[in-house]
């Protein structure tokens, strides 16, 4: 099976890669590379598969949120919201790109290890659904801001359950020595149930829990629901009562063809069955069971563009394939070793020949996006695809370098939409503020021509 195909992908009859319709080479002439590019029905059908698989597999009330840090732009909250989700936010910029994409304050859900009292204030005015308490610190604020404003706010405390995944230790949230949350290992977070319990300003609805993210194992996440259920359990003598069980989201996708992560059904599936089971043998009442994909939703709906530079064959080493990209707009290889696959994308029908490296442009020897990509020959102005990039490659992008970022576009039947616009060399610029002299007068700085455009500017 071709490589495109093992993504999910289709070629035309000119062996030309095709994203949602359009050719991989028409969005690149269009909108310039480096290119994110989003199939937007990809996106849709993974939403409707995490609704369905609750639908089918939880007889209580069940909820999905998409964990907008993986792709957080006013286009994906529309799309998921529009799809019946909920959207997990975790910052001021979150909550306002959600607002600007229609969503309703309450059905946001919002999270972080470090609310400030300016954020939670936000919070509080704008009407969030519900606050996800990460700490004993902002339990406090949170019940001195509510009552300064007449509320009781909802909220679900994060717990951590003691639990590691098999994945990169840079992603994995829900170990004991994690900084997220309240250990379950321990009095913490039984401490935080009964001090949430006793606040006037805040009303616990239940528990949340988050163990990691890529994890292609479906036991971890069995293993935290049987954890949060027992625990609930526990305190039901303390007058808790588990109204709502968020268990997070984390599921991995498909970066390397070999890969055969679980599906979203099988995901929901497994977590279901534990919670009904664990619940009925204590004889608690369902509560509302809640997960939030966020990888799982737009990761393997994205691709991103990169038009071919320099090549350099090191003897006896490697040979580089440069492109006009980096770790600048994709830092994860660098930050924790993520693998991706590549291909040509208007021979995307040809068989690789060889062995190589692509790598990007920053002033960095780890700006390596792939070590070992097997490609056909390649040559400067070839167009590589790169999949699986729709998670966490926009969202943790930079101006490293000072290089602009990225434009992300929508495909859907044939038809682009710019989402983000390109940044230019001028927006780097725009915020940055010249020193004065110590008498106050400017220092000389230089000018730019009026008829030298900028790269990307005319």
């Amino acid at each position: 099976m071709r490589l495109s195909q093992r993504h999910g992908y289709d070629l035309d009859n000119q062996g030309h890669l095709v994203i949602g319709g359009a050719r991989a080479a028409d969005l690149a002439s269009g909108f310039g590379t480096p290119l994110y590019v989003l199939d937007e029905d990809r996106m849709r059908a993974n939403c409707r598969a995490y609704l369905g698989a609750m639908r089918e597999a939880y007889p209580g009330p069940g909820r999905v949120l998409f964990a907008s840090k993986a792709l957080c732009t006013v286009a994906t909250c529309q799309v998921a919201y529009e799809e019946g989700l909920g959207i997990d936010v975790v910052s001021v910029g979150e909550i306002l790109t959600a607002l600007t994409a229609g969503v309703p304050a309450g059905d946001l859900f919002f999270h972080g290890s470090n609310k400030t009292p300016e954020e939670i204030a936000y919070g509080l005015d704008a009407g969030v659904g519900r606050f996800v308490v990460d700490n004993e610190h902002e339990l406090g604020w949170l019940n001195r801001l509510a009552r300064e404003r007449g509320l009781r706010a909802d909220i679900l405390l994060r717990v951590t359950p003691g639990i590691e995944p098999h994945t990169h230790k840079a992603i994995q949230t829900g170990g004991v020595d994690s900084k997220f949350g309240f250990g379950l290992l321990g009095p913490s977070a039984e401490g935080a149930v009964l001090q949430a319990l006793d606040l006037p300003g805040v009303r616990l609805r239940g528990l949340h829990c988050h163990i990691g993210s890529q994890i292609l194992d479906l036991d971890p996440f069995v293993m935290a629901a049987r954890s949060l259920v027992s625990f609930a359990a526990e305190m039901r003598g303390s007058g808790f009562v588990l109204e709502e069980l968020n268990l997070g989201g984390g599921l991995g996708i498909r970066y390397l063809a070999d890969q055969e992560p679980p599906t979203p059904g099988s995901h929901v599936r497994a977590m279901a069955e534990m919670v009904r089971d664990l619940t009925a043998r204590y004889k608690m009442p369902l509560p509302a069971m809640i997960v939030e994909p966020g990888r799982a939703i737009v990761g393997d709906a994205g691709v991103t563009l990169y038009t071919v530079g320099a090549i350099k064959t090191v003897p006896g080493a490697r040979k580089f394939v440069s492109v006009d990209g980096g770790m600048y707009e994709n830092p994860r290889p660098a930050l924790y070793e993520a693998q991706y696959e590549a291909l040509v994308a208007t021979r995307a029908g040809e068989e690789p020949t060889q062995s190589v490296s692509i790598a990007g442009r920053c002033c960095e020897s780890g700006d390596v996006l792939i070590w070992d990509a097997q490609l056909p020959d390649v040559a400067a102005g070839d167009l590589l695809a790169v999949f699986s990039t729709g998670a966490y490659n926009f969202s943790m992008a930079s101006n490293y370098n000072r290089y602009p970022r990225p434009a992300l576009v929508f495909v859907r039947d044939g038809e682009a939409q710019i989402a983000v616009e390109r940044e230019t060399p001028a927006d780097l610029v725009r915020l940055d503020r010249a020193l004065r002299r110590r008498d106050g007068t400017p220092r000389p700085g230089a000018t730019l021509l009026p008829d030298t455009p900028l790269p990307g500017e005319g």
